[in-house]
Formats: C-alpha cells, sequence, structure tokens
C-alpha cells in the first residue's frame, strides 16, 4: 500500500511483546517504510571509527551508558544524510568531524556532542512518504523525546499491549539453537524434534535470562520507566494502543490504523 504523507513512528512496547515481528511485517505492508535503529547506527560507527564512535566506544568499555547526545547525534546524521531533514542555517555537524569540532560547543564532548545553538536550531522535515521511518531504541523516556521533538516530531506512537502473563508464558516456552540463533516455541513454533534444531538436529537451549522471576522483573521496571513517555506522547495527541495476545492478532489491526492514517485518503 502507498503512502500519502511521511510516517515517523516509534513502537513501544514491554520485552517480548513482538516490536521486531510488527516493524518487519511494517514494512513488507508499506515499503517506503524504514527502519532506523540508534543501536544499529552506534555500532556502524563504531566499526567504521569515526570520531563519535570512538567516544561512544570508549564509554561502553568503561562500562558507562553512551549519552542521549551521542545517540540523538547518530540520528541527527542519518536523517539529515538520507535528506529527510535540514538546516540551512547551520553546516552539516557530521558525526565524521573532527574531535576538535566537537570540543567546540561548550568545552565538553561527553555532556554536548551537540552543540547549543546546533540543537536550538530549527529544522526542516519533508512529507514526503519516501521520508518514513520506524524509529527503534531511542526514545525511552520523556527527556529523550522532547530532545527529539526539537528535531523532528513523531506522528504516531504505537503502544502495544499484551498480558504479561502471556508475555511470560511464551518466553519460558522459547528454546534457541545459539549457533545460527534460530528461535523456537513450543507454543506455536516448535521444531519438527522436540529439543532439536530441524535444519542441523543439533540440540536447542534455553537463554539463561528466560527466567520466569527474571522477566517479571524487566516487565514491572519497563512500566515504570515507560509511563512517562507514554504520557508524553498522549499529550502530543500522537498515541495509539493497540491490544492483543499475539501478534497476529495484533497486525490486522495495526494495518488498518497505519493504512487511515497515513495512506491514501488520509487527512
Amino acid at each position: 500500500m502507498a503512502l500519502a504523507r511521511a510516517a515517523r513512528i516509534i513502537l513501544v512496547g514491554a520485552p517480548g511483546v513482538g516490536k521486531g515481528t510488527q516493524t518487519e511485517r511494517l514494512m513488507k505492508r508499506f515499503p517506503e517504510l524504514s527502519s532506523i535503529s540508534s543501536g544499529d547506527l552506534l555500532r556502524k560507527n563504531v566499526r567504521q571509527r569515526t570520531p563519535l564512535g570512538i567516544q561512544a566506544e570508549a564509554k561502553m568499555k568503561m562500562g558507562e551508558l553512551v549519552p542521549d547526545t551521542m545517540i540523538l547525534r547518530l540520528i541527527v546524521n542519518e536523517l539529515t544524510t538520507r535528506g529527510w531533514i535540514q538546516d540551512n542555517t547551520l553546516r552539516p555537524y557530521s558525526v565524521y568531524s573532527s574531535a576538535t569540532d566537537m570540543d567546540e560547543a561548550d568545552g565538553t564532548v561527553d555532556s554536548v556532542l551537540i552543540p547549543s545553538q546546533f540543537r536550538a536550531a530549527k529544522y526542516q522535515y519533508t512529507e514526503h512518504p519516501s521520508a518514513s521511518f520506524i524509529l527503534d531504541g531511542f526514545p525511552r523516556t520523556a527527556s529523550q523525546a522532547v530532545q527529539l521533538d526539537a528535531i523532528v516530531p513523531i506522528n504516531l506512537v504505537v503502544n502495544i499491549q499484551t498480558p504479561p502473563e502471556v508475555i511470560i508464558e511464551r518466553i519460558c516456552n522459547r528454546w534457541v539453537h545459539e549457533p545460527s540463533g534460530r528461535v523456537y516455541n513450543t507454543t506455536f513454533n516448535p521444531p519438527k524434534v522436540e529439543g532439536k534444531d530441524d535444519e542441523t538436529g543439533e540440540a536447542l537451549t534455553r537463554r539463561a535470562d528466560d527466567d520466569p522471576e527474571v522477566w517479571k522483573a524487566r516487565l514491572k521496571r519497563f512500566r515504570e520507566t515507560n509511563e512517562n513517555l507514554l504520557e508524553h506522547y498522549g499529550k502530543h495527541g500522537v498515541l495509539w494502543t493497540v491490544n492483543g495476545n499475539s501478534s497476529d492478532e495484533i497486525s490486522p489491526q495495526l494495518f488498518k490504523e497505519f493504512g487511515k492514517r497515513f495512506g491514501a485518503g488520509a487527512d
């Protein structure tokens, strides 16, 4: 289905709810959609040894979190490179800038990788359908959402709701083939031979953290940390909640809502 305008989407949902599955299905249904993963951008810059990648790698090696400003700058650079946002008042501030350039802002690379005047700049963004994307990994907090708002407005936040007990049951029935990463589930995607990988016949294993108590804690932590994020987007009028016990229940509802908002004939 063709899009009538740019869709800038975030999928929010508890671990194990199937955000990755919905992303893949949306992209297949709406080919103009791209997936932009903050994690992938970070790994790419580390691999290519860009100045920002080197800075981020140093943080990670010290066991520290990569600052929001680093992640935001990666996203800005990606959207600018694709031509989806632009700022005509300043020169492009690329992730390939020198360390000296990064120090120009306020004197601290760690806390301000995007100079104050750069952050405050007014960006122009295109509404062309080809500039449609699903942003993965950022924002995770209301504070991060506010920073992103200053650059490009998200126009649909999908809150995927699946009961915690369903997620835990799904995870506890999950088995993996470690060498390949193939995942099975004894409920809806069982291996042909119990406990064996379909292609190699090798033994399947459980992930160390696929424990009910571990997942109960993860889900509780998710609810606590995402409440403000959902509230933020609710106030902006772009939050939409979908309920379902499985990806197959959720996808048709998501396709319908997405088409209504961004498809031909949408306002």
